[in-house]
């Protein structure tokens, strides 16, 4: 991770972001998800849209909410708000 931490700390100090005001756990739990999920060369562009709509006033939060449902929804995923819990005797 000290690679990955270096380069997001150079990247963030080149277009100006304040590294406290992103959640880089997030977005590569997106990006895992949809590369996973949907296809890989979704996850880079998801990033980006991701971006694009953060920098359009959405909250982060509510659109990786937003991306993760759908992913959720692509794969045929119940998701996890709706999700029933086990029965005791399938435990």
């Amino acid at each position: 991770m000290a690679t990955l931490d270096e380069w997001t700390a150079q990247v963030c100090t080149a277009l100006r972001i304040d590294p406290a005001a992103m959640d880089a756990r997030a977005v590569l739990d997106v990006a895992r998800d949809v590369a996973h999920g949907v296809a890989r060369p979704a996850a880079p562009l998801t990033a980006y849209l991701l971006g694009v709509a953060v920098g359009r006033g959405a909250s982060p939060t509510e659109a990786a909410g937003t991306v993760s449902r759908l992913t959720e929804e692509w794969c045929g995923i119940t998701p996890a708000a709706t999700r029933a819990e086990p029965s005791p005797a399938a435990r």
